[in-house]
């Protein structure tokens, strides 16, 4: 396969999980994301995430993106069940906010992507915007623009692939997943793909040696962002990526 047709692919691919990560209420985003699962399922990596493309063509209703948004709601947000943290700062040190961010700023300022935070108010190195940025960058470099090569290769090695593998067994895990169960399923497919084709080792999870309780004290920025994510998802504001990617001014690698 031609390095423009594999990048293409790879953005395809980043895309789905980005649509699975990011909440929207959006039927048209809905309705796409079901488009793209209707195209790799039978052009999958291998046979289990042929076989997990296949059960989300199955459970996802195409006319109603309900079922997918109350599971959601259950992994992500429910204080009824296990919630599960989407930062790679939290897996990284237990806290929301912290040095991965810092590091995906970094990243995104070699670059004129930016979070629109009037639509995303989740932090820069959260999962489904991470997967938002990598799908665009493998865009960009599929249409030529190899000067993102290396940056979409440090998001990935040293963003993604830090915490990807313990958030996915942690969601495949879960009391509730069902849907998700599937796309993990692909995901963890994709991610070893990812590192043969990035040139990257998997990494042993981390064990976050103090877990933080939702009792525990949390930083005033941290209550106003989980004040604003109620309201947006009660509202039905939270956008997918060509809404919360914004562009600035490019910055040399």
């Amino acid at each position: 396969m031609k390095e423009t047709e594999i990048n293409k692919a790879r953005a395809i691919y980043y895309k789905i999980f980005s649509s699975f990560f990011v909440y929207t209420t959006n039927m048209n985003k809905y309705k796409h994301l079901l488009e793209l699962i209707e195209l790799v399922k039978n052009n999958s990596l291998d046979s289990s995430s042929n076989e997990a493309f296949l059960n989300l063509s199955y459970k996802l209703p195409k006319d109603s993106n309900e079922l997918l948004l109350q599971e959601y709601d259950q992994i992500f947000y429910n204080p009824q069940t296990t919630q599960v943290r989407t930062t790679a700062s939290y897996y990284d040190e237990g806290v929301e906010s912290g040095r991965k961010r810092v590091q995906m700023l970094d990243f995104l300022a070699k670059t004129k992507i930016r979070r629109d935070e009037k639509q995303f108010s989740e932090y820069e190195d959260s999962i489904g915007f991470v997967f938002t940025v990598l799908s665009e960058l493998a865009t960009l470099v599929s249409e030529g623009q190899e000067h993102y090569k290396t940056v979409q290769h440090c998001i990935f090695k040293d963003i993604l692939n830090e915490f990807v593998e313990e958030f996915s067994k942690i969601i495949y895990e879960h009391e509730k997943s069902d849907i998700f169960k599937e796309v993990i399923v692909a995901l963890v497919s994709f991610m070893e793909f990812e590192r043969l084709y990035l040139e990257v080792s998997k990494v042993k999870s981390k064990i976050i040696e103090k877990q933080i309780e939702e009792k525990e004290e949390i930083s005033e920025e941290e209550k106003e962002r989980r004040a604003r994510n109620k309201a947006a998802k009660a509202a039905g504001q939270k956008q997918q990526d060509d809404v919360f990617i914004t562009y600035d001014v490019e910055k040399d690698i």
